[in-house]
């Protein structure tokens, strides 16, 4: 088992060093200026994503269709990962996977555009869609559709169930002494009453969980930010300072190269947006919309929440911390900075931070279910559906009572792999994006 773990860990520090963040990074910023900077339409895509669709065609609300998307997106890795990101790239990380994100808006775009554009009527008046649809039905690509299908059901098993459910299990057991067994099969019994319900249950669900759990995190964030005030001119200096230079910033803190801090923020903020790993359109592909183009630009503010604020503000908030009480962050574990910052509420910080933990991660897992179905129903049908949800749901168990370090750098390896497909998808249809989008 060492072996294959390293083996993974090998893989995966080749392909998020080099590879995949320029493939990533260098369709972000292709599709940012070739779309007109398609970012400055965002209060644009907020509008929609709150207004009523007339005479469209769709299963959900365009706000209910971003809002499952922002569910599988908006997770722990905008608490565990950005610490994690703080710890190994310096402060500077935070501006990288902040620059991602404002870059990553044009791809979420490009790819929700292709998704809706292409989507697929069923016998029942619903419809699907997502990277294997575009890739099989236009650029007569099968085995690539097979090949991002059969990883976007592999990546639902590790990052979007099991991976979660052991955030929950750790959040609570962090608080109270209850057997992780319990923690698996609840956590997977509530996903369970959601996910029977289908797309529509899953997308009800998600619009009233995603601003709820967002507000009470923020809330506790906004508390801090506040309080260390003073200190926010030196935590915004530090932060773009980092970025740009090598000076290391708090002994114990292991960042201090600008290429660490590049390649942290950048793949972090790669990871938690998702824009480019072909998630997100197989949410927007589901909702009620007149054209591509007005679903593209609601579904591309879910990078623009997730990443340019949500990742944003949870950034400044543990670097504020940072600078006001320097001495608790040092030789401080990785994943706890966000834990060590929430100390700084008045009352009970650490469990606050812990339930939007498990909120964010239960969020996740139901929000990832739905990606797996799609891709599962692309490749065997309905018939294959049923089968999945149980396999789905015993990973969220295992997830609970189980080690996860080989499972998290496996589920990277799959997204990278999901990844490929998908943007040679965009490459090969830019103009056809381009064209409509600018007209």
């Amino acid at each position: 088992m060492d072996t294959v773990l390293e083996a993974v860990k090998t893989i995966q520090a080749y392909l998020w060093n080099f590879p995949m963040l320029v493939l990533l990074l260098g369709t972000h910023i292709y599709f940012t200026f070739r779309l007109g900077i398609i970012q400055k339409r965002i209060p644009e895509g907020i509008r929609g994503s709150f207004t009523r669709t007339e005479g469209g065609t769709g299963n959900v609300s365009p706000y209910s269709a971003l809002a499952t998307a922002l569910a599988a997106t908006i997770g722990t890795g905008n608490i565990i990962g950005i610490s994690t990101a703080i710890a190994v790239g310096g402060p500077g990380a935070v501006f990288w996977c902040w620059i991602t994100g404002v870059f990553g808006i044009a791809t979420c775009y490009a790819e929700s555009f292709l998704s809706v554009k292409y989507r697929v009527k069923r016998q029942d008046g619903s419809y699907v869609g997502g990277p294997m649809y575009v890739l099989e039905g236009v650029l007569h690509k099968k085995w690539a559709a097979w090949f991002f299908s059969i990883f976007a059901v592999l990546a639902s098993f590790g990052i979007g169930s099991s991976v979660q459910a052991h955030s929950i299990s750790a959040a609570i057991r962090g608080k109270v002494e209850i057997s992780p067994h319990i923690i698996g099969i609840a956590t997977a019994l509530l996903a369970g009453v959601v996910i029977i319900g289908g797309g529509k249950q899953i997308a009800k669900v998600c619009t009233f969980l995603v601003p709820v759990m967002s507000l009470f995190f923020l809330g506790g964030c906004f508390f801090i930010i506040i309080k260390n005030a003073s200190y926010l001119p030196e935590t915004l200096r530090v932060i773009i300072g980092s970025a740009f230079s090598s000076r290391s910033f708090l002994g114990g803190i292991t960042g201090t190269a600008v290429m660490t801090a590049m390649r942290v923020g950048i793949s972090k903020g790669l990871f938690t947006n998702e824009a480019g790993l072909g998630s997100v359109p197989m949410a927007a592909a589901s909702a009620r919309t007149v054209s591509p183009v007005q679903q593209g630009l609601v579904s591309m503010t879910g990078t623009f929440w997730d990443t340019v604020v949500m990742c944003a503000i949870t950034g400044i908030t543990v670097v504020s911390s940072m600078i006001r009480n320097p001495a608790k962050y040092v030789h401080a574990p990785q994943d706890r900075l966000c834990f060590i910052a929430f100390s700084e509420l008045p009352v009970r910080g650490d469990v606050i931070l812990s339930i939007s933990l498990v909120l964010f991660a239960f969020a996740t897992i139901i929000g990832w279910n739905y990606y797996g179905e799609c891709a599962v129903q692309y490749l065997w049908g309905e018939q294959g559906i049923q089968n999945y949800r149980i396999f789905y749901l015993f990973a969220v168990y295992l997830g609970a009572v189980m080690s996860l370090e080989l499972v998290w750098g496996v589920s990277d390896l799959f997204n990278s792999f999901m990844a490929i497909p998908n943007i040679m998808c965009v490459w090969l249809l830019r103009k056809s994006i381009i064209r409509e989008t600018l007209n």
